[in-house]
């Protein structure tokens, strides 16, 4: 018999790999579909790619590879019988089959076992070879069956890439001096010892002074006086205040230089008098929460719909995806996205065709993991009801409620997540984001991936005519910009209960200086009208530049919809920064309404009567070591290094502080840091700091290319694909940029300056720089008949329409930071609203729309 293994295997062995470092074993779930060792036809991994499929895509990639070897992973779950032996971890038999395969979560207790069976299966007879199998398999074989059954699953390669570095014991942990000195900490009320600074304060361990921190290791500021008491002292260890919770506290080590844990830290806090035990819990039902709980615990319970007995809901559009560990701001978004028809058309609609036609690793490929993920949310196929049996047997163990969390167990975002955040500093780890930036950032990439096919984040796009006016002149200028998203401002001074904030805050700040506990918080309430007066009163321009004097003068800017969307998007502008810089939120209630009409928010144009300013650019003013030729192309420019390293301490990239405190005038880090926020999704974020040498030409007034930067270099391709995927031709894509320093949100603006130039002769001498490759040059060959009629085929495809729309979605956000906290989502389906909490997914009873963070509307269908 092994001599017949042995010749059966033979034409397939230079096809078998030996897993190497790097290589990355996908054993835990299909690439196209969220089968799993645990589902009804097991898991086939290819034995050369180390790919995993499901039943049902394994011969499709045999097909497309030729590969015809692979190994099928099958796990059995089943209930322990009566007096099976207990544990924590289920116990298993064939331990090693499976030997780093992750436990599924909803197995994880004392009731169930399972057994692990692995076979080789080759393709296209289905022969099929038990394992292990040492002695009837070449060793070739045997080596590559053992390092795949052996081998990390390929998330767990990645995990330490993204997750923060493992924190280590205080060598001063065990052995901490603590002196005797009577000093005993209040509950509240703190403030640093040297300073008038009440947060960011730090309790050092030995003495028990309070100081303020200095961009310590979580990027908090103060004025650095906690650290200059270590210098003075040599007391190692402090302790964060507004951290300590019955499961730990943030603790650094002056000494040590580093954030570290405190095995001994309720003794040590005793000894001021702090008992761990009494301090609000950091998590609750698995997410971070916030270590002052009173205005937060109403928001957690309304927007949770705590206390209801809520019905779960089972079928297609009614899956939950699990929570990997905050990424419920990824989960709400994707959630929302895939109940818009035109995501569910592009990505389910085209499911086969987009597998069939997927790159080798599917799972590198965002078309295929969007697609995968739809069809797992639409399909109805991981959302299944109990049976009846089930049902009984459930309540007979008075265990319902264990029946519903149990059943809706959710899919797991987790290929796709490590794919759309691979590469940024903030989605790629593992802690809390904002919901709205990651949108943002999705739809991004929704652009850049749908060169050449129906683009469905034009439903959300629109057009913003901003009209800025100069005061002196009165005269205009009038441009048109893209945008996603609309953002309201918060105006607190309109709230309804302004004489309760008041009278609040005036007894905070009293609780405050006599060391007491704050009253009970009061909440906001704000009319929504408010909100949409502000977003249209006009604003001030900084540093505005009139064309009609040639000098600074004061301006203002109104902006109106040009055009209306299909979806329209609202993000409530419910956070600000704190002094440690940290997003904080408002705490604060608006009455959306159900129905939207923004027609009377259209924009109109120029009107007879208006005179608009003179298309000219301001001067460029250069350094004065410039005007005087003493500064050389290798000379660096005037920088703030201080705030450079304040910035960079935070985490951002060196050369994008350096450029954000450059561009932002050495005004300093907060102005850097706004800066910062605003171009982080520049392609050439991080790239150094270049600026123009002196032999470069001046800006003109001129139409010729080259008014702005000199044409000897091609713009990131991925900048010309981003513009060329909203519909500009690619030539005006690459002049724009080229005029622009490939700045994206300046190309914009200049496309929409520029919209007469057409192809025109002084485009002929770009011809020579054009790449040979025409890999975008069709980028915007198909036609979209419901896309605006009367728009310019040089402008951005929208759908405008009327300007009507009704209450479909809300994303809301728990916590009091975009850091921290949690995040649900409402969607109305079928009539009726529906709460979607990471894997549970019930009819809602009362959906909180006065809390949302996020809202989504659709246009109503003209009557």
């Amino acid at each position: 018999m092994a001599a017949d293994l042995g010749e059966l295997l033979v034409p397939f062995m230079p096809t078998i790999r030996v897993p190497k470092t790097g290589d990355r074993v996908y054993k835990s779930e299909c690439a196209f579909s969220f089968d799993s060792p645990e589902s009804e036809g097991g898991l086939y991994v290819c034995m050369n790619t180390f790919l995993g499929f499901g039943r049902e895509h394994v011969e499709r990639h045999y097909r497309k590879t030729g590969q015809s070897v692979y190994m099928h992973l099958k796990r059995h779950v089943k209930e322990k019988t009566t007096g099976a032996a207990g544990g924590a971890i289920p116990r298993r038999r064939n331990g090693k089959v499976f030997l780093d395969l992750e436990l599924n979560r909803d197995f994880n207790g004392e009731e169930y076992e399972y057994e692990d069976e692995a076979k080789l299966v080759i393709f296209p007879d289905h022969f099929e070879i038990p394992l292990p199998n040492i002695e009837e398999l070449p060793a070739l074989v045997t080596i590559a069956c053992d390092a795949v059954l052996n081998a990390p699953s390929a998330y767990k390669k990645q995990e330490p890439e993204s997750w923060e570095e493992e924190i280590q014991v205080s060598r001063h942990a065990r052995s901490l001096r603590q002196l005797d000195n009577g000093v005993r900490i209040p509950p509240s009320g703190w403030k640093c010892q040297k300073c008038e600074m009440r947060e960011n304060l730090w309790l050092n361990l030995t003495d028990g002074s309070v100081l303020c921190g200095k961009w310590f290791f979580d990027g908090s500021g103060g004025n650095g006086h906690a650290l200059e008491h270590y210098r003075e002292t040599s007391y190692p260890l402090a302790v964060k205040l507004d951290t300590i919770t019955p499961d730990g506290a943030d603790v650094y080590s002056f000494e040590e230089e580093e954030a570290v844990l405190d095995p001994h830290m309720s003794e040590h806090l005793s000894h001021f008098g702090i008992d761990m035990l009494q301090m609000q819990r950091r998590t609750e039902n698995g997410h971070h929460t916030d270590s002052n709980p009173r205005p937060r615990v109403s928001e957690w319970e309304v927007i949770q719909e705590s206390g209801m007995k809520l019905k779960a809901v089972f079928g297609s559009g009614y899956t939950g995806i699990k929570n990997l560990g905050n990424s419920c701001y990824l989960s709400t978004v994707l959630q929302v996205l895939f109940s818009i028809p035109d995501f569910q058309r592009m990505y389910v609609g085209n499911l086969q065709r987009i597998f069939d036609y997927s790159p080798l690793d599917p799972t590198q490929d965002f078309a295929t993991q969007m697609a995968k993920l739809g069809h797992g949310l639409l399909s109805g196929q991981y959302s299944k009801p109990p049976m009846k049996s089930e049902l009984i047997e459930q309540v007979m163990k008075e265990e319902h409620k264990v029946l519903n969390g149990h059943q809706q167990r959710g899919i797991s975002p987790r290929m796709l997540k490590a794919l759309v955040s691979r590469g940024h500093p903030e989605f790629s780890s593992n802690r809390q984001q904002d919901g709205h930036e990651f949108f943002l950032h999705l739809i991004n990439l929704v652009e850049r991936n749908s060169a050449g096919s129906e683009n469905p984040s034009d439903s959300f796009r629109f057009l913003v005519e901003e009209r800025v006016q100069c005061c002196q002149t009165r005269r205009v200028r009038y441009t048109q910009r893209v945008d996603y998203c609309i953002q309201l401002p918060a105006p607190i001074e309109a709230a309804t209960n302004r004489e309760e904030l008041l009278a609040y805050e005036a007894r905070r700040k009293e609780a405050e200086e006599n060391t007491r506990a704050p009253p009970e918080p009061v909440r906001a309430r704000i009319p929504f009208t408010a909100c949409l007066q502000a977003f249209t009163e006009p604003e001030n321009v900084p540093d505005f530049w009139s064309s009609a004097l040639q000098a600074k003068s004061a301006g203002v800017k109104t902006s109106r919809f040009a055009s209306f969307p299909e979806y329209l998007v609202m993000q409530i502008k419910k956070f600000t920064f704190g002094v440690d810089w940290v997003p904080k939120k408002l705490d604060l209630a608006i009455d959306v309404p159900d129905f939207l009409d923004l027609s009377r928010l259209r924009a109109t144009g120029l009107q007879a009567g208006e005179e608009e300013l003179p298309d000219l650019m301001p001067p460029i003013v250069l350094p004065e070591d410039t005007r005087d030729n003493s500064m050389s192309s290798t000379d660096s420019p005037e920088i703030d290094e201080g705030a450079v390293m304040q910035l960079a301490e935070m985490g951002f990239p060196l050369e994008a502080c350096r450029k954000a405190v450059y561009y932002t005038g050495n005004m300093g880090p907060e102005m850097a840091f706004n800066w910062i926020i605003a171009h982080m999704e520049e392609p050439d974020f991080a790239e150094p700091l270049t600026l123009p040498s002196m032999m470069d030409p001046l800006p003109s007034t001129s139409d010729s290319p080259m008014g702005a930067t000199p044409l000897d270099n091609l713009p990131p391709e991925e900048s010309i694909a981003i513009l060329t995927s909203m519909g500009f031709p690619r030539n005006h894509s690459i002049r724009a940029l080229k005029a622009t320093n490939n700045n994206l949100e300046r190309a914009l603006d200049w496309i929409f300056s520029h919209p007469e130039e057409e192809e025109s002769d002084g485009l002929s001498d770009m011809a020579d720089t054009e790449p040979n490759d025409n890999a975008f040059s069709n980028m915007n060959s198909h036609s979209d008949s419901t896309l605006s009629p009367d728009r310019e085929t040089s402008g951005p495809r929208v759908k405008d329409g009327p300007g009507r729309y009704e209450l479909f979605a809300i994303i809301s956000h728990m916590g009091a930071s975009t850091m921290s906290g949690h995040y649900v989502c409402h969607i109305k389906k079928e009539g009726r609203w529906v709460i979607y909490n990471d894997h549970k997914v019930c009819l809602s009873e009362r959906p909180p729309k006065d809390l949302g963070y996020i809202y989504f509307y659709r246009r109503l269908s003209s009557s």
